[in-house]
């Protein structure tokens, strides 16, 4: 399951990251580790970008940054 499936209030934790060279790096920076715990706050009405909270803080990815990070659901 990737982290663009969740459902707004959904937590889940990282399992994957399945994008190499700068987008990697640039997601690894912004806390996006294998093994965090990741809740989806909100999607933007058209799908787009999806709002989620991270380590405490809101970071919002496109929807194909949100495909390419693998999660593991906590909570349904």
């Amino acid at each position: 399951m990737d982290l663009s499936m969740l459902k707004p209030g959904n937590r889940a934790r990282i399992t994957s990251i399945g994008v190499a060279g700068p987008l990697k790096r640039r997601l690894m920076d912004m806390g996006v580790l294998v093994g965090e715990e990741i809740k989806l706050v909100k999607i933007a009405p058209l799908g787009d970008p999806v709002e989620v909270d991270i380590k405490s803080y809101r970071l919002s990815l496109r929807k194909s940054e949100a495909q390419a990070i693998g999660v593991e659901v906590l909570d349904v």
